[in-house]
């Protein structure tokens, strides 16, 4: 069942999104509430789950981890994904690891320097027991990487119950 949130909450959560680090004295001048306001709704929408944490961005070009690659992997058998999946946590150049339906098992997220390191990251994960194949994607620019175009559909479909 979808967690009720008013508009209040939902212009905290806006304004943590734009920066997570924001103090909350800062939020509440802004919205024109209270310290203690902005404080008690924050951990309201952390213990109902809406706020799950808090994350750091990371630039990866600036240490020199220029490619980004996605990897489709088949596994041998289904039951096999979940040991390739603790595998693959040995790999640190993986970012994200899915657990997927459709054409494959697990879908990752790598950080490389270069196609050279990809292709060492690439045969490390075709090595590990249980990995039956691979498919790899290069992504040439990150166009789209967005919170907040989902959160106000979200919040808008919950306007009536707002």
């Amino acid at each position: 069942m979808p967690v009720k949130i008013d508009q209040v909450d939902s212009e905290i959560i806006f304004k943590l999104i734009d920066n997570a680090r924001k103090p909350f004295t800062e939020v509440a001048k802004e919205l024109l509430v209270s310290t203690g306001t902005v404080h008690q709704r924050v951990k309201k929408l952390e213990r109902s789950g809406v706020i799950s944490g808090y994350s750091l961005s990371i630039n990866y070009r600036k240490f020199g981890y220029t490619l980004t690659v996605y990897v489709g992997i088949f596994v041998q058998t289904g039951h096999s994904a979940m040991k390739v999946i603790q595998s693959l946590n040995a790999v640190p150049e993986i970012t994200v690891a899915d657990l997927a339906a459709g054409t494959y098992n697990i879908f990752c997220k790598l950080r490389c320097k270069d196609t050279i390191h990809a292709k060492d990251v690439l045969f490390r994960i075709q090595d590990l027991p249980g990995v039956k194949g691979t498919e790899t994607m290069i992504m040439l620019e990150e166009q789209i990487n967005d919170n907040k175009r989902l959160l106000k559909s979200i919040i808008e479909d919950l306007k009536p119950n707002i």
